[in-house]
């Protein structure tokens, strides 16, 4: 009898043991629950901006700045140039040709390393900061009158000169001569395409000696243009046959 008493304590004791055991190993992981729940409305309160908005805070503003060459003299073939553009490289030019009164405006989209060369220019005259005078001693006004014009919101200033002996301003100018002369053969060849093909040849001509004389912005800017030509069979084929030279000329 007293063996099964024995028996029926020790039974107790040990599932005693047990639960008291499996108490203690619970009370942590509820604890650290109860933690956790007790954070999140925390947490709720303060939520984190969303992707786009952040992106909208670190979005720098636009660079509203405008640039302008101008460029006359009324004995040259192409008597009047306007070269407008803003700091991306788009724009328009506007020239007009002697006995001609009607004035042609093109749009203009300035290559990367055109752009770099030029807003480098700009840069380097610190323009609208300065008021230098680019004008040299000696005038050369049969060359033609310049003109420089930066816009950037109240701030403007025009600078004009027939010759300069500013480096920076010289290949500025040069760079927009450059551009110039691109765009207008550009509209040469559009205009030959369309209502003389067999002017293209000489065009073809004119496009190889621009390019020997480093006389345009971007020759490459110009491979669409060249391989358009190369296909098309309005043109005549030593037209197209001249295309395709210049453009391996381009591309070696």
């Amino acid at each position: 009898m007293k063996s099964n008493i024995f028996k029926h304590m020790q039974f107790h004791f040990v599932g005693f043991l047990i639960v008291t055991a499996m108490f203690l190993f619970a009370s942590p992981r509820l604890a650290a629950q109860t933690k956790t729940n007790e954070r999140a409305p925390e947490a709720a309160q303060t939520p984190a901006a969303p992707p786009a908005q952040r992106r909208e805070e670190n979005k720098k503003p636009a660079d509203t700045t405008r640039y302008s060459y101008e460029f006359t003299q009324p004995e040259f073939f192409v008597r009047h140039i306007i070269i407008e553009h803003d700091a991306t490289g788009v724009g328009k030019i506007k020239f007009e040709r002697k006995g001609e009164e009607t004035t042609i405006e093109e749009p203009i989209n300035l290559s990367m390393g055109t752009l770099g060369r030029v807003l480098g220019a700009w840069t380097e005259l610190q323009f609208l900061n300065s008021t230098e005078n680019y004008q040299a001693d000696k005038q050369f006004p049969h060359l033609g009158t310049m003109r420089l014009k930066m816009e950037r919101d109240k701030l403007n200033r025009t600078a004009e000169f027939n010759w300069t002996n500013n480096k920076n301003a010289s290949l500025l100018v040069n760079e927009y001569r450059r551009i110039a002369d691109q765009a207008l053969l550009i509209f040469d060849i559009s205009v030959a395409r369309e209502t003389q093909p067999l002017a293209t040849p000489k065009l073809m001509d004119e496009f190889e000696l621009q390019m020997k004389r480093n006389g345009l912005a971007d020759p490459q800017q110009l491979l669409p243009l060249l391989t358009d030509i190369s296909t098309d069979e309005h043109l005549p084929l030593i037209a197209r046959n001249h295309a395709l030279r210049l453009i391996k000329k381009l591309e070696d």
